[in-house]
């Protein structure tokens, strides 16, 4: 219901103003847009859901009487208020001007109201229409979503305003570019890892600014090895052979030596799983720990492998080169005095050349 809850009077005073209204609003002769005796309404009147409505009609010293109502409920009477709802307030009525206010207006606001005006014994009408506007509204959208790489991903979103919102989903990712729809839905065949993440829907119809949701899309996948490699090491020191995959959900990583699977807390062992690696430490690397290695990674997808050696890396001591400012870092201080003895001679000789 909109603005036109009217007062309930007594039925003797209710037919007294049937009578009055008979001259202020009959069946009524709607005023011609070329009729310039009478003080038209205004426009169209547009706001948005929430705001203030004011409805003007123009009048002058020939109106006797003048009345605002909306379809065939009255809501002001000159300066009577005959309707109910508190929103609905006199602005204006003076020789000029006869204006009604309607705060905090709903979608059921929306309609014709209509100015009757009697002058001259002649009653005529004007009409104007209000418009509202609402701001766009998601109300239902797809809930976050897991799927296997290779399947259907079908998503929702639904939204209402004044006028019809404009739909669109876009892929939040740094490789997407622009809309991927522009429709309420959002199908995504033969989904790949590189499709997973946020999808964002978007709904704007230019009254406020865009409402914006976002779903999650997790795509699952088996592991994929994507670094392994071989390391040399030198007996006594520490060694590491990393093993990096990615799968989702996250893998969990074995490790082989031959076909003996090595336990956490093995001596001189560590075993360190994350996410999407695993690392095998060797704290002090002896003849017995080369050989060859294999990393399994595995989740509820499937699993994959990779093999990797761990082996001896021999070290061979470096010569100085012994020519002029050459500098050594070992533990033989000669060499760097003798270099430097040498070079302070150099000017010396020439010194006594010239002598």
């Amino acid at each position: 219901m909109g603005v036109g809850g009217c007062l309930a009077l007594p039925w003797r005073c209710l037919v007294v103003l049937c009578l009055r209204l008979l001259f202020l609003v009959p069946a009524g002769v709607p005023v011609r847009s070329g009729d310039a005796t009478f003080p038209k309404a205004m426009d169209n009147v547009t706001v948005r859901q929430g705001e203030s409505a004011t409805l003007r009609c123009s009048v002058d010293n020939r109106v006797t009487r003048v009345a605002w109502l909306n379809r065939s409920s009255i809501l002001y009477a000159g300066n009577d208020k005959w309707c109910l709802d508190p929103r609905v307030v006199l602005l204006a009525n003076t020789k000029t001007q006869y204006s009604i206010q309607i705060q905090d207006v709903d979608v059921y606001d929306e309609g014709p109201y209509t100015c009757s005006v009697q002058t001259d014994n002649h009653p005529k009408t004007s009409r104007v229409h209000l418009i509202v506007q609402v701001s766009p509204k998601i109300t239902e959208i797809s809930s976050d979503i897991s799927i296997n790489e290779g399947g259907n991903v079908s998503l929702t979103c639904i939204a209402t305003g004044r006028p019809d919102p404009t739909i669109t989903w876009r892929h939040i990712s740094p490789k997407a570019v622009g809309f991927i729809s522009e429709d309420e839905y959002l199908e995504i065949t033969g989904i790949t890892r590189e499709q997973s993440g946020e999808y964002e829907c978007s709904a704007s119809n230019d009254v406020a600014a865009p409402v914006v949701q976002r779903v999650k899309v997790t795509v699952n996948y088996p592991p994929y090895i994507s670094d392994a490699k071989s390391t040399g090491v030198p007996v006594g020191q520490k060694g590491i052979l990393l093993c990096e995959a990615s799968a989702v959900p996250s893998a969990d990583f074995q490790w082989y030596k031959d076909d003996k699977r090595l336990a956490e807390g093995q001596k001189g062992l560590k075993v360190e799983n994350k996410a999407f690696f695993s690392r095998l430490t060797f704290f002090n690397v002896s003849e017995q720990d080369y050989g060859n290695y294999t990393c399994v990674a595995s989740n509820q997808l499937g699993n994959t492998n990779a093999s990797m050696i761990l082996y001896e890396e021999t070290t061979t001591a470096l010569t100085p080169w012994k020519g002029p400012g050459a500098v050594h870092d070992g533990n033989n201080g000669a060499w760097r005095r003798g270099s430097c003895a040498w070079l302070l001679a150099l000017p010396l000789a020439q010194l006594a050349r010239q002598f």
